[in-house]
């Protein structure tokens, strides 16, 4: 927490130099910018296009690069180029920045991460520069695909553009690469290198496995269920003639609502229907050790399975072949309460502080945890104190609600052992 604090810190005092900006900015609106940025959340108060200098976009980047992929990766791959020993505290920091269980094979993952994400922004901006040099000319149009390419990996979300993406709604190339870039980083690092070593569907781990599985699905049923609902909305879909475009713009917002924040439609425009179905998106998040938020998808399809498991009658969740243990459903259920205790909590403060519609409140609350960056519009209409709650928000969204707990949380030994009791519930 305190690596990303003084990331943050950093990267507010670097935007405040002169060069960092065409127009002059308070603190609170540095703050929330560099904030935004290293949370990977995507959600502004001042058009990154316009009112950054190139100078200022190029410490927004590498806030998102560093606060997507994590500090202490960059600190331990540096160590390692230059041939210095990465000693047992570095390890630590580093296996909780990647949210594994065992320091062997940490220097290895990093490495694979490195290679993987490179080739990766490398891949997405060559192929976005096919769009955007032959628009803005070869300086501002590489300058574009590079920065839209790391955001969208890192599922940051930040634009050049004030409509976000929307002028190029109906451009395959857009809505293929952009949905691409952040499910890759979306999907987990743990994932990418499981899928690297083993070959075939039968050797990959339980947890790669539900991921794949997870992530296929909540696609495909965000992609019907925004077509269906928005379909003849004149303020997104409805507004577009040709099939095609309607196909595209369903198919990247689906993608994109999860934990990457860019827009094709007016986000304003939605149902409400579709606002909740975003909503619910947004919590559930993206994978496990990625550049997302949320929840994480292991855990909502962990929630199901216990609830499922509950209904059958059954002691234990068993998923391909493997049985989960008490102690990762324990750890669920904390997840799940302290996110849903944070939201409520963010919700009722930034009510007292703005006074608006409330499924707007509660839209760009939740975008906030979920460190997804979409936003119905009220965003620069908080006042200092509206923004002092998101960008606390974004930070639990990205250091991870149970790294709160775990802060606040005194670890005593148990010396007694109680008789089981009986507590009637539902």
């Amino acid at each position: 927490m305190l690596i990303y604090a003084a990331l943050i810190a950093a990267g507010t005092l670097l935007l405040k130099l002169p060069v960092a900006r065409t127009v002059a900015m308070s603190w609170s609106d540095l703050a929330f910018t560099a904030t935004s940025a290293v949370t990977v959340t995507g959600l502004a108060v001042r058009d990154t296009g316009s009112e950054f200098t190139l100078f200022g976009q190029a410490v927004i980047l590498v806030l998102i690069q560093l606060g997507g992929l994590g500090l202490m990766t960059f600190a331990v791959l540096i160590l390692t180029m230059l041939g210095l020993p990465v000693g047992i505290t570095h390890r630590q920091y580093l296996r909780e920045d990647l949210n594994q269980t065992s320091m062997s094979g940490l220097i290895r993952l990093t490495r694979t991460i490195l290679r993987f994400v490179l080739v990766c922004e490398a891949a997405g901006a060559a192929l976005l520069a096919v769009v955007f040099v032959p628009e803005f000319g070869w300086g501002d149009g590489l300058w574009a695909s590079l920065f839209h390419a790391v955001s969208a990996f890192n599922n940051a979300g930040f634009a050049l553009y004030p409509d976000s993406l929307s002028a190029w709604v109906g451009h395959p190339v857009v809505n293929l690469t952009v949905p691409a870039l952040l499910i890759l980083g979306g999907l987990g690092f743990t994932v990418i290198a499981d899928m690297q070593r083993r070959t075939g569907w039968r050797g990959y781990t339980v947890h790669t496995k539900l991921m794949l599985v997870g992530t296929l699905a909540l696609l495909v049923w965000s992609t019907a269920s925004f077509a269906a609902l928005e379909w003849h909305n004149p303020a997104t879909l409805g507004q577009f003639d040709r099939l095609s475009t309607r196909l595209w713009a369903s198919w990247f917002q689906a993608a994109t609502t999860r934990t990457a924040g860019f827009n094709t439609v007016d986000i304003g425009g939605l149902t409400q229907a579709t606002t909740l179905i975003f909503m619910t998106l947004m919590v559930v998040g993206a994978g496990s050790t990625s550049t997302g938020g949320g929840i994480k998808v292991t855990t909502f399809i962990m929630l199901l399975l216990a609830t499922y498991s509950f209904f059958r009658r059954h002691t234990a969740i068993d998923v391909f072949g493997r049985r989960l243990g008490a102690e990762q459903i324990m750890k669920v259920l904390a997840l799940s309460m302290v996110s849903m205790l944070t939201v409520l909590v963010a919700l009722f403060v930034l009510m007292l502080f703005h006074e608006g519609d409330f499924l707007d409140i509660a839209f760009e609350t939740v975008s906030a945890f979920g460190t997804v960056g979409l936003s119905r519009g009220i965003t620069g209409d908080l006042d200092t104190g509206g923004r002092a709650v998101l960008m606390l928000v974004m930070f639990l969204g990205r250091v991870g609600p149970l790294t709160l707990g775990f802060l606040l949380a005194v670890r005593h030994p148990r010396r007694v052992s109680y008789p089981a009791g009986t507590v009637y519930l539902g």
